[in-house]
């Protein structure tokens, strides 16, 4: 079985015709490391589905400071979903940090294939809700964890988080600096 049709296949049961379609409004792409799929106060018309490689989604404060929000890793389904609805600028950057290969699918050929096909809405709704849940997660676990939990949870998420990614974006991710990282490993190799 095609991987990406058995990744689609995990959020709803769909056919190899309804595969099909998705395939033929899809356009496959390789992305080279620090190219922004998403910049910064475009409006975006596309969504993505990575295959291989890992893509960060920050934010850019007033004075230049970045705050990941999410890393992505193959196989992931990415893009700058409240933008795409509200037809405004994206407040979010994607950006890949390493060579990525991606599936790019316009929004608008997306919806007007859901409004025909209740198979690819069905998946449309069911990616919609697990990308829900992990926001819902992240939330909890900034509000309720310490910066060491933080880390912790990552490494669940992406236990070769630490091989994947620059620990400055780590840092970044889990709202703290570089340093503190760097303490909160030792405490952990230590213990």
């Amino acid at each position: 079985m095609d991987r990406n049709f058995a990744f689609l296949n995990s959020f709803s049961d769909i056919s190899e015709d309804t595969f099909e379609a998705l395939s033929e409004i899809a356009v496959f792409k390789r992305v080279k490391t620090g190219e922004q799929l998403v910049k910064l106060g475009e409006i975006p018309s596309k969504i993505y589905m990575l295959v291989q490689g890992v893509v960060r989604c920050y934010i850019t404060t007033e004075d230049g400071k970045e705050f990941n929000k999410t890393f992505y890793l193959s196989t992931s389904l990415l893009g700058s979903l409240t933008a795409l609805l509200t037809k405004k600028t994206s407040l979010f950057v994607f950006e890949a940090l390493s060579d990525c290969k991606i599936y790019e699918i316009d929004y608008e050929t997306l919806m007007t294939l859901c409004k025909k096909n209740s198979k690819v809405n069905r998946l449309y709704t069911k990616a919609l809700e697990i990308v829900y849940v992990k926001y819902e997660k992240r939330l909890v676990e900034l509000m309720s964890l310490d910066a060491k939990g933080r880390y912790l949870a990552l490494k669940r998420q992406i236990p070769n988080v630490d091989n994947l990614i620059p620990q400055y974006q780590i840092a970044s991710y889990l709202g703290i600096t570089a340093v503190q990282l760097s303490r909160i490993r030792k405490k952990m190799d230590s213990n």
